[in-house]
């Protein structure tokens, strides 16, 4: 049996390839700027949000591959308010973004959902809480001249794994859920699974 990351992502593949753990990437092909929306408009909370984001692309993939193992994943990124924060977009955006999260908690849930013959057969979240310190305009403006697009495309507005780390003074939680997926407790599961070696 194969496994398949439905995702292009190459922060997640790249996760799994240091792992040494064999897949294929597809793009899962799930309208998922329309089922967000429509899943928010429902008031569904920020946990389940990713988890249901991490089932569509898995199970969606899973109907086209049925004999294989296929990983969804989803990141959802929340205030200390409860406001929902996506990718920034553009530099204008990551500067407002980072702007209102300084000094501030937010967190960061990570989902990952298991699809196999077209259903779900496991599935994780995880949570980490991130502090953004109080860093000065002149250091914002440096990091956005600095990381531009590359953050703007990212959930919160970084890349922990880069410079990103310098604008938090706390992080509670797993490294690998702030970079979009569970890997270790995705890991367990492949192995039981007989897909990695126990």
């Amino acid at each position: 049996m194969k496994l398949i990351l439905a995702s292009t992502s190459p922060t997640r593949m790249a996760m799994l390839t240091a792992a040494g753990v064999p897949f294929e990437a597809r793009p899962p092909q799930v309208d998922e700027e329309s089922l967000k929306a429509g899943l928010s408009q429902q008031g569904i909370n920020p946990r389940d949000l990713a988890d249901a984001l991490a089932e569509a692309k898995a199970v969606a993939l899973s109907r086209r591959e049925p004999d294989a193992l296929v990983v969804g994943c989803d990141q959802v990124a929340v205030a200390a308010d409860g406001t929902l924060l996506d990718k920034p977009g553009s530099r204008i955006g990551l500067r407002s973004q980072l702007g209102q999260l300084r000094g501030s908690t937010h967190k960061q849930l990570s989902a990952a959902v298991v699809a196999e013959g077209g259903r779900p057969v496991w599935r994780h979240i995880d949570e980490a809480r991130l502090t953004m310190r109080a860093f000065s305009d002149a250091f914002l403006d440096d990091y956005v001249d600095a990381e531009g697009e590359a953050s703007a495309g990212c959930v919160g507005g970084y890349r922990i794994e880069a410079i990103g780390v310098q604008l938090f003074s706390r992080i509670d939680g797993d490294h690998f859920t702030i970079l979009g997926m569970p890997l270790l407790p995705l890991l367990d599961y492949l192995r039981t699974r007989a897909m990695i070696p126990t």
